[in-house]
């Protein structure tokens, strides 16, 4: 199998598994709606570095041992589901605490720094993508080839077919401001987002290895 080959078969798997409704799509979808453009794109930059560290870890052997460790992936999956429930339950909290202001009234946004954070988090402490990579990466690794360097290759091509995706996702949602950009719809945008982002980690608790 030449790199090329691998990269397209690669490329082939991970858009089936980019488009299927997530919670990344989530979070970049919630930023886009109740923040910015910006803040969006540096949320699904945040996913993209996140993705990155678990490729990497899959080339080298790293995420083998979360895979075949019960109790190191059940560890990650605690913490994960942990972390998506403290997400999930401030952003409803949020919605209950005060009257946020319309979109275009907004005067202090959250930091870009926080929306990065959110995605590379959120990406880092969910053991569903390490199991996607370690069970995919190593079979497209071309004899002779680096390891690390064709694991972080694969897994940038899996985040360009994810920053493409999220373009077209924030490119919708910018449309769809002019009729969310209202305090009652912001609510019920962080409410819906709460639930969804609190039903991720519960399945990720429920789901076995």
């Amino acid at each position: 199998m030449s790199i090329t080959s691998a990269l397209l078969g690669f490329a082939a798997v991970a858009a089936v598994l980019t488009v299927i409704p997530g919670l990344d799509t989530t979070l970049v979808l919630r930023s886009a709606l109740t923040q910015s453009r910006r803040h969006a794109a540096v949320t699904a930059l945040g996913v993209s570095v996140g993705a990155l560290a678990w490729g990497a870890a899959a080339a080298v052997g790293a995420a083998a041992l979360l895979a075949a460790s019960e109790l190191a992936y059940r560890a990650l999956t605690i913490v994960g589901a942990a972390y998506m429930a403290y997400l999930g339950v401030m952003l409803i909290v949020r919605s209950f605490r005060h009257e946020p202001v319309a979109l275009d009234q907004a005067a202090t946004p959250m930091p870009l720094w926080r929306s990065f954070l959110t995605g590379a988090w959120t990406n880092l402490l969910n053991p569903k993508i390490g199991a996607f990579y370690v069970a995919t990466i190593p079979q497209f690794i071309p004899e002779g080839a680096s390891h690390l360097g064709m694991g972080l290759l694969l897994a940038g091509v899996h985040d360009g077919i994810g920053l493409l995706w999220f373009a077209g996702i924030i490119g919708g949602a910018q449309a769809a401001r002019r009729w969310l950009a209202n305090a009652r719809a912001l609510k019920i945008i962080d409410r819906i987002a709460g639930v969804v982002v609190i039903g991720f980690g519960a399945r990720l608790v429920l789901e076995r290895h």
